[in-house]
């Protein structure tokens, strides 16, 4: 399984999903991350054996990514678009992509819906689209055990699941119903929805040494892909694939 550092403890089914994606694709499969941030999930791609773009407009972001792939041995496997997701439809061929991601990226940007039709786009035909995003009901559930109440309710009830008054950097939280209709309404067919997240990042120093990390990967694909679990994760993942 690809690993990295900087990616969260519950992300393993995520890896797993994208392993099974490529697997399909041409052995240097063209991946095109956007909001690829730090590098996260670019290097581990790239180590793979992937071509990667990532569109990041962020240059303290950026840097941090060449140093990581510098240290992988693959910074000539990765190319920087340092710019931000408006201009993806013109730096990113049409159609060019196996594999498009964008993790940590429709909580951020003003108008999810252009941004998921211009991934669609870049996505060649047959190829799928990664989206992983914050969920709603994970921030009410936190709030709401830890006695914060009244901020769970405007959570729950609010229109985006967000609070303004927090210091929050996200416009929004999504649900798995309202993550799925933005991506077919772009065109796209949803082959997957599931938790990334159930319990992992909930768990402290004490509860972690109570289990193995195989034993905690194993519980989150589990419980990844069952309601109600898969719908209290911290994050959902959706893969979605664009029409041959």
């Amino acid at each position: 399984m690809w690993t990295d550092t900087g990616t969260a403890r519950g992300s393993g089914a995520v890896w797993r999903a994208l392993q099974h994606e490529l697997a399909r694709a041409r052995p240097d499969a063209t991946v095109v991350d956007v909001g690829g941030g730090s590098g996260v999930w670019a290097v581990p791609l790239a180590a793979a054996g992937c071509l990667v773009t990532v569109v990041e407009p962020n240059p303290n972001a950026l840097a941090t990514l060449r140093l990581r792939a510098q240290e992988k041995g693959v910074l000539d496997r990765i190319t920087v678009v340092a710019d931000d997701t408006d201009s993806l439809g013109d730096r990113v061929p049409a159609g060019s992509a196996d594999l498009v991601l964008a993790h940590g990226l429709l909580e951020v940007v003003d108008d999810p819906g252009p941004v998921v039709t211009a991934l669609a786009a870049a996505a060649a035909p047959g190829a799928a689209v990664s989206v992983l995003a914050a969920n709603r009901y994970a921030a009410v559930l936190h709030r709401a055990l830890t006695g914060r109440l009244a901020q769970a309710r405007r959570l729950l009830t609010g229109a985006h699941g967000v609070l303004d008054d927090d210091g929050e950097n996200l416009l929004r939280r999504f649900d798995i119903p309202g993550l799925q209709s933005l991506l077919t309404a772009a065109g796209l067919e949803v082959e997957l929805l599931q938790g990334d997240g159930v319990v992992s990042d909930s768990l402290g120093e004490a509860e972690s040494e109570l289990c193995t990390s195989d034993e905690l990967g194993e519980f989150e694909a589990a419980a990844g892909v069952v309601p109600p679990l898969r719908d209290i994760a911290s994050r959902i993942h959706a893969l979605a694939r664009r029409p041959s």
